[in-house]
């Protein structure tokens, strides 16, 4: 059924002009569930995962409930299988993830989050969140980090959106296997430096592909 919604947004992409090339596909296991965690720009990243889901086979978005209603996304997103999240909420939020969450080990099933928390369009990530690691360590899952470059094509202050390449990275799995809830913050730096590197590299990259200049 995802089939469906992900080819209508990869279509709308398309049509906005924004494509993406997709790199590192062979760092995909599906032997097992685990933690996905991708960085957070704009809406417009249900293209991206429209274009992972294919790929990452049996996985489940976690998302505020805000995105049900942002047309055509939140229909894509809900048809997908999206679960939306009332982040005034918080126990019912942390119940339901940790619902999904048993998924990862019983079905091998993978969890999405953006681990911001919110959308960020600046040359550095936003500062992760620690819910999706503590999915992580309670699972003993594996995090596989999933990095896409910055949408230069995207004004979103001057109302300007212009056709771009964009580059979406499968980075290799990360092992939680051993992990407590100690090690959590030493676990979240490890991976935000990580995507923070590969964040700048493919962002470079894409300016370079879109002839594009940089103004601060």
């Amino acid at each position: 059924l995802y089939r469906i919604p992900a080819y209508l947004c990869v279509g709308f992409g398309k049509m906005l002009g924004a494509s993406f090339t997709v790199r590192g596909k062979e760092n995909i296991q599906r032997n097992h569930g685990g933690v996905v965690l991708m960085n957070h720009q704009s809406a417009l990243d249900l293209i991206v995962l429209a274009k992972l889901w294919p790929i990452m086979g049996r996985s489940t978005v976690v998302a505020k409930k805000e995105v049900l209603y942002m047309f055509p996304f939140g229909m894509a997103s809900w048809l997908w299988g999206t679960l939306f999240i009332d982040r005034q909420n918080r126990d019912s939020a942390r119940n339901a993830i940790n619902k999904e969450a048993i998924a990862i080990t019983e079905k091998q099933a993978k969890l999405l989050f953006f681990p911001e928390g919110t959308r960020g369009s600046g040359d550095k990530l936003l500062a992760f969140k620690k819910g999706s690691f503590h999915v992580a360590i309670e699972s003993q899952a594996y995090i596989q980090p999933v990095v896409i470059s910055k949408y230069h094509f995207l004004k979103s202050n001057a109302k300007i959106f212009n056709r771009g390449e964009n580059i979406i990275k499968i980075l290799p799995e990360i092992s939680c296997a051993g992990l407590t809830k100690e090690d959590i913050p030493a676990l979240m730096e490890q991976v935000q430096q990580l995507m923070q590197h590969e964040y700048e590299l493919l962002s470079e990259e894409s300016l370079a592909i879109n002839n594009l200049s940089e103004v601060h």
